[in-house]
């Protein structure tokens, strides 16, 4: 393959990737003082400050190598890393018809999510799914009316709260995701439902310990 395509295919794909890298950056959930576009954005910086060393070393290495291939080559596989490391799934939720409340996904010892949830507001994730999940659900009742337009996260730069509960009687702790599903007439308006889980959960689903 001749030289100038392989530096025009990589450079297409690095651009392309950096550019979802971006907007990925853009709905980063925040910290507790700075935005996630902030913290990610300077970490995109930090990043390719570190392809341009790794580059300048292996033109050392490699002296009659062009070095925007180079440097193409090594932002590609950086954004590809960096874009499995963002990568959050999008979940879709199923709540009983007209439930408002809390909805709480808890850390669990099942192989798969189920995201059919209880009476209570209540389903079961994988510990990837918990570990990965940063991005708002797809929210649906049980007879297909979506209800995103109800679902109110935990601050406006960061949608999923997330905690742990624990009890004398019970050996491990309960890890969870949550938000509200409020009613209509108080769309966006926070009510800080009932968080007391630990009674209302399966424990035939949940880690012994931690």
């Amino acid at each position: 393959m001749h030289p100038r395509l392989i530096k025009n295919i990589f450079l297409s794909i690095s651009s392309i990737l950096l550019i979802g890298l971006i907007y990925k950056i853009m709905l980063l959930p925040g910290g507790l003082i700075l935005p996630g576009y902030f913290l990610g954005g300077f970490l995109l910086i930090v990043l390719i400050a570190l392809c341009l060393i790794i580059t300048a070393i292996l033109l050392l290495i490699f002296r009659k190598s062009d070095s925007l291939t180079l440097f193409a080559i090594i932002t590609t596989l950086a954004f590809l890393v960096s874009h499995y490391f963002l990568y959050s799934p999008t979940l879709k939720i199923i709540v009983p018809k007209g439930y408002t409340g809390q909805v709480t996904l808890l850390l669990s010892t099942v192989d798969e999510n189920m995201l059919t949830l209880d009476s209570n507001g209540i389903g079961y994730v994988t510990r990837w799914t918990f570990k990965k999940t940063w991005t708002p659900p797809a929210v649906f009742d049980s007879e297909g009316r979506r209800l995103d337009k109800q679902c109110v996260g935990f601050n406006p730069s960061t949608f999923w709260a997330k905690g742990y509960s624990t009890s004398s009687t019970y050996p491990g702790r309960i890890d969870y995701l949550s938000f509200e599903i409020v009613p209509e007439d108080k769309t966006g308006q926070k009510q800080y439902y009932d968080k007391e889980i630990f009674e209302k959960a399966d424990k035939t689903k949940l880690p012994q310990s931690e």
